[in-house]
């Protein structure tokens, strides 16, 4: 199989860290304005379609992400996991600077199908929230009832590290290895140097998801590679997600998925069973009933 193994007697479990699905906007459900965000495409991703690309391409989950123009509702990415229990789960979104979610932190886990809460810092006041205290209640809570948290901050990863620091029992996963679009087609070096910086620790994993987004190359988009090896050998495959962020990439599913189990001269079987699926899946506690992951 071009997917590689596990060596062990199931084909290499392979989860996608992030893809974005959502519904079209309706009068009971209008998209979110004013928020700087435009969804990724004109026709929706909806989870029949990601069903075919994954079956298409070897992918045997996703890990669903809501969007912020679905105005902070996970109920898209909720009934697909319901539909496809085996297939999708969920890390929803919450409205950090609202005081009426605060009470959701200790039972958020409860909803069938979610793993944790996805948490976006990467403009306009959202940037804001990192440094002027309004977060600063949710990492506790996170910590205490144990909700992992994927956290995309692009140029604010030094924060996310003493964040991780103070709560050593908070699991915090840093979406697409710190970069941020604003560097597409620049030197990405800097980026992964604070990233690494994060190493020590334990309580933090890695992304390393969408990363075709940020170079401007075709496949097998060959200045990612001694980048992803700095952070796997940094990092450990077993703290290292693959992951796509499907509805943005610039190049098919199928390619995805073996820039990591063709191209990656240096990861080994071992390493791929880990970065594609088996690491998050434990991280995310995400068990497998069919399969050994």
């Amino acid at each position: 199989s071009p997917f590689g193994t596990s060596g062990s007697r199931w084909p290499m479990m392979i989860i996608d860290a992030q893809v974005h699905i959502w519904a079209p906007e309706t009068p009971e459900k209008p998209y979110a304005k004013g928020n700087a965000s435009e969804p990724h495409r004109p026709i929706p991703l909806g989870h029949e379609e990601l069903l075919r690309e994954m079956d298409g391409s070897g992918v045997h989950r996703c890990v669903l992400v809501p969007l912020k123009w679905e105005a902070d509702r996970n109920d898209t990415s909720l009934e697909a996991a319901r539909l496809h229990p085996d297939r999708f789960a969920v890390m929803g979104r919450l409205k950090i600077n609202a005081p009426e979610t605060r009470a959701l932190v200790a039972t958020w886990k409860n909803q069938p199908h979610m793993l944790g809460v996805r948490m976006v810092f990467n403009r306009g006041r959202s940037r804001e929230w990192l440094e002027d205290g309004t977060a600063d209640w949710f990492w506790e809570a996170a910590e205490r009832y144990d909700v992992p948290v994927m956290a995309f901050a692009p140029g604010a990863v030094p924060k996310l590290a003493a964040i991780a620091e103070r709560h050593s029992g908070l699991r915090m996963i840093i979406d697409h290895m710190g970069l941020s679009t604003a560097l597409r087609g620049k030197p990405l070096d800097s980026a992964v140097d604070d990233l690494i910086k994060m190493v020590r620790l334990p309580n933090v994993a890695v992304k390393v998801s969408a990363l075709p987004c940020y170079v401007e190359e075709a496949y097998p988009f060959p200045t990612l590679h001694p980048l992803i090896h700095r952070v796997v050998d940094a990092f450990g495959p077993q703290r290292c997600f693959w992951g796509t962020d499907l509805s943005h990439l610039p190049c098919s599913y199928r390619q995805a998925v073996t820039l990591f189990t063709e191209e990656l001269g240096f990861l080994s079987a071992t390493d791929k069973e880990w970065i594609m699926g088996r690491g998050i899946g434990g991280w995310l506690n995400w068990p497998s009933e069919d399969r050994t992951i």
